[in-house]
């Protein structure tokens, strides 16, 4: 009796990238029309002075899962070898790169310590640029209870409008603005049950007059770099559990993925 391709691999496979080829369709709408919301169809430079746009990172992942999955889904529905092997070499290099980024990423955890607080000390200075940096930021800090990047609410100065030093030009008259030598709201302790944001809870707390007993009263101090690494440890399994659903979820297609080229390769053979 002649081999035959296994079908619980065939459709199992299937079954899988489309069910990421769907959410790499649906991340990739919403990430275009995030985009286009923002006019950066119009002007593209807009975000050249950013670290990094997250809607253009959301864009690049499901740009990435989507052709990965069609490939998956199309090699497996049509027993095509060379897309199977693409699908599984490609996961493979994925798996593998960000496997070294993690070695790297320990042996080098000072470098990278220092090139992530200039990283988070760009973006805090575009912070009124992009209203998703912006909402990142402000969700960063009200979730780990920080404020600033490395050295703390100091960090503040680096953006324009929260510089103790910034002055603002109107009719020849240099005034400070509002947010001078203040931090978002977002650093600001929430006392009570109430839901009203008060946007301006954080405005002059860095003021020379105001002292450090009567900060930490009223906003988080402790730069979130350093809260970060607080979480890092406390979530310590939970962060390894991801990590190890994520390796899991590339490992098991491509195992998948070469049993089913064997199967077809026997049946050629055969």
């Amino acid at each position: 009796m002649p081999q035959e391709v296994g079908c619980c691999t065939k459709y199992f496979l299937f079954s899988f990238n489309i069910l990421f080829w769907i959410i790499g369709l649906c991340l990739l709408g919403a990430g275009i029309w995030a985009w286009s919301e923002k006019g950066f169809f119009d002007n593209l430079t807009a975000i050249s002075s950013l670290p990094i746009d997250p809607v253009l990172v959301v864009i690049i992942i499901a740009l990435v899962m989507f052709l990965l999955s069609f490939s998956g889904c199309l090699g497996s529905l049509r027993e095509n070898i060379f897309l199977l092997k693409c699908f599984s070499i490609c996961l493979g290099v994925i798996f593998f790169a960000e496997l070294i980024a993690g070695i790297l990423g320990f042996v080098y955890k000072d470098w990278f310590h220092q090139q992530f607080a200039i990283f988070v000390n760009k973006t805090i200075k575009g912070y009124r640029d992009d209203p998703d940096l912006q909402n990142i930021i402000d969700f960063s800090q009200e979730y780990l209870k920080c404020c600033g990047g490395d050295t703390g609410v100091a960090d503040w100065d680096n953006n324009i409008y929260f510089d103790c030093a910034s002055n603002i030009s109107f009719n020849d008259v240099f005034l400070k603005p509002a947010e001078s030598c203040g931090v978002p709201f977002s650093c600001c302790i929430k006392l009570g049950t109430s839901n009203v944001v008060n946007t301006q809870c954080g405005y002059g707390l860095r003021d020379p007059g105001v002292t450090a007993s009567e900060q930490v009263t009223k906003i988080y101090t402790s730069g979130c770099i350093t809260q970060f690494g607080d979480w890092l440890k406390t979530n310590l399994y939970t962060v390894a559990g991801v990590f190890i659903g994520v390796a899991l979820i590339q490992i098991v297609p491509i195992c998948f993925a070469q049993n089913l080229i064997s199967d077809i390769q026997a049946v050629k053979a055969g």
